[in-house]
């Protein structure tokens, strides 16, 4: 199809703003549909491709049995992802002269090599998405030969195309032209909203002006509590503090000296008047004691 026409820089071959851009392509639709609507993410027209089975719903480039014979090594194309099953075809030509078939699909998860047969997977983002796929570098990787044209290409369901071209390089989005570029109205709004931030350049000053009076707002937070802590210890710690600490000394100086007037009240039963008002209870301790140790030995040892 393309064989005897020049072939340099952009080759397109689907654009879905086109007043037919399935002049050249054949359809095939089972439980499905492939219709023309606007995508409200780019705001343009867009080719749907939608079906509940993924083989049975797709659009094959070119038409009934001719060929592409489009040379240049590197296809892109721009699609939604959908969020659903999704793959694409590529057949092409090596230098054997044997056809091989790419099958690229979000469903697997492996590469296979077969003679005539390469699926590999593909991971696609959120929204839209551009694939660029090097076909003279994946011709040379998975059969060692080289690349001469492509063939036929088939896009199955589920997405949403914008537009299919090739080329003979990767360019980048300063050197597409206007009509290959996708987010052509998103840029405006964002020219616009660069615009607003320029208009928008006054205002960052005032923010370092909030923030200046934060550090004081910070000090003036600190004080009071600092304040308030002193306040509300100095009158509660010491109260109970002071009360709680000698019970406890009285009460283990009292057992530690226990035993020991234990032992002196033989003294004080012979001392009464050192003690005035101890020695009623201590003689009255005393009796109690004194007969089970032996109140008579010591008068014994005495007598001896």
């Amino acid at each position: 199809m393309f064989k005897n026409t020049y072939q340099n820089g952009l080759l397109s071959i689907f654009y879905s703003c086109g007043s037919n851009p399935l002049a050249i392509w054949d359809m095939e639709v089972q439980n499905g549909h492939i219709k023309r609507l606007t995508d409200a993410e780019v705001n343009s027209i867009v080719l749907e491709i939608v079906s509940t089975n993924v083989a049975t719903t797709y659009i094959t480039c070119p038409k009934r049995n001719q060929v592409l014979g489009i040379k240049l090594p590197f296809l892109v194309m721009i699609v939604k992802n959908l969020k659903r099953y999704f793959s694409f075809e590529i057949t092409i030509l090596d230098d054997k002269n044997l056809r091989r078939r790419f099958r690229i699909s979000n469903f697997q998860s492996t590469t296979k090599i077969k003679p005539f047969c390469t699926s590999m997977p593909i991971g696609l983002s959120g929204g839209w998405n551009q694939i660029q796929f090097n076909l003279a570098d994946f011709t040379r990787r998975a059969y060692g030969t080289q690349f001469i044209e492509t063939l036929r290409v088939q896009i199955h369901a589920n997405t949403r195309l914008r537009r299919i071209y090739f080329s003979e390089r990767l360019y980048s989005e300063d050197e597409l032209p206007q009509d290959y570029k996708l987010y052509l109205p998103l840029e405006r709004k964002q020219k616009k909203g660069k615009v607003g931030k320029k208009d928008e350049a006054p205002p960052p000053p005032p923010p370092p002006d909030k923030a200046a009076p934060i550090p004081p707002l910070v000090e003036e937070i600190k004080p009071p509590v600092a304040s308030e802590t002193p306040k509300e210890e100095a009158p509660d710690t010491p109260a109970p503090v002071t009360p709680a600490t000698p019970e406890p000394e009285d009460i283990k100086q009292e057992p530690v000296e226990s035993p020991a007037p234990e032992e002196q009240p033989v003294e004080s039963a012979a001392e009464p008047e050192a003690a005035p008002e101890q020695p009623e209870e201590a003689a009255a301790e005393a009796p109690e004691e004194a007969p089970p140790e032996e109140p008579a030995a010591e008068p014994a040892v005495a007598e001896e």
